[in-house]
């Protein structure tokens, strides 16, 4: 029998239910925020990283904690600070003396899911450190290489570069974030909500204790793959492309984005439409992530940052100036 074109060809209702428990889960703990959460989860399922940036007791370190904890695989936090090096996150050989030869001791990046808190604290040196592992899961330390299990990705966040002691990270490792979400305060219902759950007595640890494992390795592996049989039209491959090459040529950009934001757009595309109950990404599912796959990836002209525009401002004009395909 000829299949309905209407029909989903690939098993869209297994990433819908496996999404859903992962939601409801977060969602023990963190009010609101659901947009990022969905955001965040379309990112892990097309294998990026993650920068989120708000200001100190927004959730952002919980919500990444929380969503860790919902996957069965490793994971490992670690804080940034001023004095953090390289080999404090990566490891170093240690000399042993009962075998007379240096032996590596593997750093807190040798897991799974890695949580950098206050990514922005650290200085460029260490920062530098995570070029290679973010990119290629790989790190090479004494001119030895070691393959980092997968999956493996990073949920980093950071204040606003305007608060005292952070640092502006490099535009390298900028690029090899997936997405840069913000997350903003509470509206006034959220906040109420808060509050009940505190008037209520629920602590913090009781309420992350309620918090279970619903996905493991293998799984998540498996509606990753679903996830990169997505359907995109050419016309939309194109869409995807103008977008971005527009950044390059913007007279009030200093710095565009590279074709690593257009694979960025496509394959969160792909799992935003997943999430949404399609196996075909819409125009509508490009403009979702357009924003928080580029606002990190462009550099304001001296011009545009005198008139108080932001890379936001900038990204939402691209936007809204090309036709969108029908």
């Amino acid at each position: 029998m000829e299949q309905s074109p209407f029909e989903n060809r690939i098993d869209i209702q297994a990433i819908q239910d496996s999404m859903y428990l992962v939601k409801r889960e977060v969602a023990k703990v963190v009010v609101g925020q659901e947009s990022t959460i969905e955001l965040m989860l379309a990112a892990i399922l097309s294998n990026g990283h993650i920068l989120l940036e708000g200001v100190p007791g927004v959730a952002k370190t919980l919500t990444a904690k929380l969503i860790a904890k919902t996957i069965d695989v490793g994971f490992s936090r670690i804080q940034f600070t001023p004095d953090l090096m390289p080999s404090d996150v990566m490891g170093t050989n240690v000399f042993n003396p009962q075998t007379i030869s240096f032996e590596f001791k593997r750093g807190p990046i040798f897991s799974n899911i890695i949580l950098i808190d206050e990514i922005n604290r650290a200085p460029a040196k260490t920062q530098a450190a995570l070029f290679e592992v973010m990119e290629e899961r790989t790190i090479t330390i004494d001119g030895t290489s070691y393959v980092l299990d997968q999956p493996f990705m990073v949920i980093a966040t950071q204040n606003p570069v305007e608060h005292e002691g952070t640092y502006q990270l490099p535009e390298a490792q900028l690029d090899r974030f997936a997405f840069k979400l913000i997350v903003h305060y509470p509206d006034h219902e959220q906040e109420v909500e808060i509050l009940q759950r505190h008037q209520k007595n629920y602590t913090m640890h009781s309420m992350i204790d309620q918090v279970k494992k619903v996905l493991d390795k293998e799984h998540l592996t498996h509606l990753r793959e679903l996830v990169s049989r997505i359907s995109v039209e050419e016309k939309l491959l194109s869409y995807i492309a103008q977008i971005v090459q527009q950044t390059r040529t913007h007279g009030g950009l200093l710095l565009g984005a590279s074709p690593r934001a257009s694979v960025t757009i496509l394959n969160t595309a792909k799992a935003l439409a997943s999430l949404r109950g399609r196996d075909f990404v819409t125009p509508d599912d490009i403009v979702q992530v357009a924003l928080p796959a580029l606002r990190h990836r462009i550099s304001l002209s001296a011009e545009k940052e005198m008139d108080g525009s932001t890379t936001d401002d900038v990204v939402n004009g691209i936007i809204k100036g090309i036709e969108i395909p029908r």
